[in-house]
């Protein structure tokens, strides 16, 4: 049996669609266009993306942003000398419009300062965890309301990036745990920060043993991804399987 084709899964209750014939048109009807108008309302209104960074101090989080936007939009709160580290952890958003081209784009920030700081750790991704379900909530209940705004303000978080600090040895219990309880809720990017104090041989070792710990305590989760992929997956399209495996060999990321 070819590999290529796999049977539909079982647990797909979608009926098969009927192939449709193509109509021949007689003239120009203008459907062509609807693109052009969509890029045009698109561009008019602009767009909006929401990133959190998440990580100890001094693991260059200002600096990834200022990179990857390239603009001075936001500093990280670092204390100082003499300074206390806080002992609750307080979120911090900072919103600003990029333009490009003609493209706007409305980029909120968010940090999580005093995360990891403390010497007991327990419980310290709560916060995180129920702020972004409380922007879940608070955007479905924008979306469901009978007289609802024509633009509902996107405070959801689209992206968290977590930095992982540069011990060359292995993913702390903290780390396992924070990207456990994030991934169901959230997309979450592991960073190795500061990767520059590693060799070469030390930086590879490293990222595979972050690439397998997530996979050996979150095996449950993969078979569900695969389950979820398996029902998608229709003979015409590409395997998804080796799209995700091609993204999975780029993570983490390093930043320098």
């Amino acid at each position: 049996m070819d590999p290529m084709r796999r049977s539909p899964s079982p647990c797909s209750s979608r009926p098969s669609s009927p192939r449709t014939p193509p109509c021949e048109m007689l003239g120009y009807v203008g459907i062509e266009a609807v693109l052009d108008q969509l890029k045009i309302k698109a561009m008019k209104m602009g767009f909006e993306f929401n990133i959190m960074v998440v990580g100890q101090s001094g693991l260059g989080k200002s600096t990834m942003v200022h990179t990857l936007f390239k603009s001075k939009m936001w500093k990280s709160t670092v204390p100082g000398l003499g300074t206390p580290t806080p002992q609750t952890l307080k979120l911090q958003s900072v919103t600003h419009v990029i333009e490009e081209k003609g493209v706007k784009l409305k980029l909120t920030v968010t940090d999580t300062p005093g995360f990891g700081d403390q010497i007991n750790n327990d419980k310290c991704w709560d916060p995180i965890l129920g702020y972004i379900n409380e922007q879940y909530e608070r955007y479905l209940q924008e979306e469901i309301l009978i007289t609802r705004q024509r633009h509902i303000p996107d405070t959801r978080v689209h992206c968290c990036v977590y930095f992982v600090p540069p011990t060359g040895h292995c993913l702390r219990p903290l780390d396992i745990e924070f990207l456990q309880r994030l991934c169901w809720t959230v997309n979450v990017v592991p960073v190795i920060a500061r990767a520059d104090s590693l060799t070469i041989e030390e930086r590879e070792t490293f990222r595979r043993r972050v690439i397998w710990a997530p996979r050996v305590m979150g095996s449950v989760g993969a078979r569900r991804r695969q389950s979820a992929q398996d029902e998608m997956w229709s003979p015409a399209s590409p395997d998804p399987a080796q799209s995700e495996d091609s993204l999975h060999r780029r993570v983490p990321a390093e930043m320098l």
